[in-house]
């Protein structure tokens, strides 16, 4: 009897321990989700700033900027594309991670990937963008200043009020920018505390 409870606590103790490391596993799986999603975020900045070295001070002078990465595949008429990405509030630090999905239709073959950032001159459109699971869906024209800051947002688009996107392709920025048919929204995994 005694050596029956005894087993009872050490299978109970082996199946704690074996609960315990699979939830230190996932979490290590999820922080290092989040990590990645960062190191795409500054490496793309990096090439931006490289490209348009104004970028770089418009976007420390916004109230947040959101960074994804995008993957595409089309072939013949349809097309789609996901990507996952990071939104950061400037002003108190804090990120959001995101996701995103893209639906295309037209002629075309192939796989395409490229990054999309996007400035916020204002917490207001940053906070409507995490929140709202934003879509965007139609083509922009060229944005001369941030009308904040007087910054120069220049190879940028205006995509709404307060809001600026620069799209990166491997040869650097794109010189025609759309977002056709891509929804923006939060990542319910790698938002979890």
């Amino acid at each position: 009897m005694a050596q029956s409870k005894f087993l009872r606590l050490v299978c109970m103790l082996v199946l704690c321990a074996f609960v315990t490391s699979i939830s230190v596993v996932q979490a290590a799986s999820v922080e290092d989700k989040r990590q990645k999603v960062r190191n795409m975020s500054d490496a793309t900045l990096e090439k931006l700033y490289e490209v348009h070295p104004s970028a770089r001070r418009a976007i420390q002078n916004a109230a947040g900027y959101a960074v994804f990465k995008n993957t595409g595949v089309k072939i013949f008429v349809l097309g789609s594309g996901m990507g996952k990405g990071i939104a950061v509030n400037q002003v108190t630090g804090e990120e959001t991670f995101m996701k995103m999905a893209e639906a295309q239709v037209g002629l075309g073959l192939g796989v395409k990937e490229f990054n999309v950032i996007f400035v916020f001159a204002t917490e207001d459109a940053l906070n409507k963008f995490i929140n709202t699971g934003w879509e965007f869906g139609g083509q922009a024209t060229a944005a001369i200043t941030d009308g904040v800051s007087g910054d120069s947002m220049q190879g940028a688009v205006t995509v709404s009020r307060d809001t600026w996107m620069y799209q990166m392709t491997e040869k650097g920025l794109a010189l025609e920018l759309t977002g056709k048919g891509t929804r923006y929204y939060k990542d319910s995994e790698l938002n979890k505390k």
